[in-house]
């Protein structure tokens, strides 16, 4: 039994969680849980035992001075809570953290311990994977559940991938199992411009979670900074002819393929959004300087140049609706800050490098990718420099 002392009844709990690593690309997800963390000030109210869960030589501390003292910060996942008022209260259980690299069953079933201690209503999971989808297109965002009737009456996804898995698609799992509700979140990070941060990536996940949780999120900066990086990313590509060729390719394939969906349900739903900004105090916030724009940069000869298309393999499927894939464009690196999801509008997923973190927790395993489900196909991008990852 788990005794938390000093957290008060919560109204309505709503679990949001996000990990740094494999499904983390361009850190779109745990930048939005941090977000909600900072815009609502939410206090921490527990943190797992770093020692159970991390190997310090893959994820090591780090130490800092505090007046003088110095302190060390393990790298652990921490739970915190946040009141949204209104007229209309709900409270968010806030879990932001790094996937584990072991006991991954028992790290679920922790988090679903302090879930069911608390009331949680519903648990939604954050992540971000690479795709072939254009930097100047809307940001696709799909939902993805296990649960058919979750399924049905939320206008979600069914699960149907194969394959190895991240702890997202683990957390998932488990609450499927313990008859807790889950949804997971997935945003497309174009793959020729992985290196975080892409606050365009973090407001598309920020305005589908407030679509699926019904609550107005304050977005501060966010728009500013995500129009700032897709202008940096704009200037960039157009010193190339063959970046942007290569860009405008990706524009007409994403074009095609979503005709169908300016539908009226769709437009309903902007409309909807729209009218939640213009309540009082929910204008953009302050223009800033844009995220790093490091983009397709020959260390030879320090000019930009286009990705070559990544052909499918033998588990790729081009025009599939799903994809799931590392989040890291490296060539040789860690497989740390990857991405698994599905990629609505994109034929494929990059990246490369072995894929950390099978179903149990044990790390391994070649990467992959399947077509017919949520998290699909994944292949090396021989010209992409950079990790998603951290």
């Amino acid at each position: 039994m788990i005794e938390l002392e000093g957290v008060p009844e919560l109204i309505d709990p709503v679990m949001v969680a996000a990990f740094e690593g494999w499904n983390d690309a361009g850190d779109a997800a745990s930048t939005a849980v941090a977000h909600l963390d900072r815009e609502w000030k939410g206090e921490v109210f527990a943190a797992l035992d770093a020692e159970d869960y991390y190997d310090f030589q893959v994820n090591r501390p780090t130490v800092f001075l505090d007046n003088g003292v110095r302190k060390i910060t393990w790298p652990t996942t921490r739970l915190s809570v946040v009141r949204v008022g209104g007229d209309k209260p709900r409270d968010l259980v806030l879990v932001r953290g790094i996937e584990p690299s072991m006991r991954w069953r028992s790290f679920c079933n922790e988090l679903l311990a302090f879930a069911h201690e608390l009331g949680v209503e519903m648990v939604v999971i954050l992540g971000a994977l690479l795709g072939d989808t254009p930097h100047t297109r809307p940001v696709p965002v799909s939902g993805v559940t296990s649960d058919p009737d979750l399924a049905r009456t939320m206008d979600l996804e069914e699960t149907r991938y194969e394959g190895p898995t991240g702890i997202v698609g683990i957390l998932q799992e488990a609450c499927t199992h313990a008859g807790v509700p889950a949804v997971s979140l997935w945003a497309a990070v174009p793959h020729y411009v992985s290196q975080p941060p892409n606050p365009k990536a973090t407001l598309a996940l920020l305005n589908r979670l407030e679509d699926l949780i019904g609550l107005r999120i304050p977005l501060g900066e966010l728009p500013e900074d995500a129009r700032a990086w897709q202008l940096g990313v704009d200037q960039l590509a157009a010193e190339d002819s063959e970046v942007a060729e290569y860009v405008q390719t990706l524009e007409e394939a994403r074009d095609t393929a979503e005709l169908p969906e300016a539908s009226g349900e769709a437009i309903a739903r902007e409309f909807e959004r729209y009218l939640r900004r213009r309540e009082p105090g929910s204008g953009p916030g302050l223009a800033t300087e844009g995220g790093d724009t490091a983009f397709l940069r020959d260390p030879g000869s320090g000019r930009t140049r286009p990705p070559k298309p990544v052909q499918p393999g033998p588990e790729s499927v081009p025009g599939a609706d799903a994809a799931e894939g590392p989040a890291d464009g490296s060539g040789g690196g860690p497989a740390e800050g990857r991405g698994e999801g599905p990629a609505e509008g994109a034929s494929d997923v990059s990246g490369d490098g072995p894929a950390e973190g099978s179903a149990d927790g044990s790390g391994g395993g070649p990467a992959e990718g399947s077509a017919d489900g949520p998290e699909g196909p994944e292949g090396p991008s021989p010209d992409v420099d950079g990790g998603a990852g951290k």
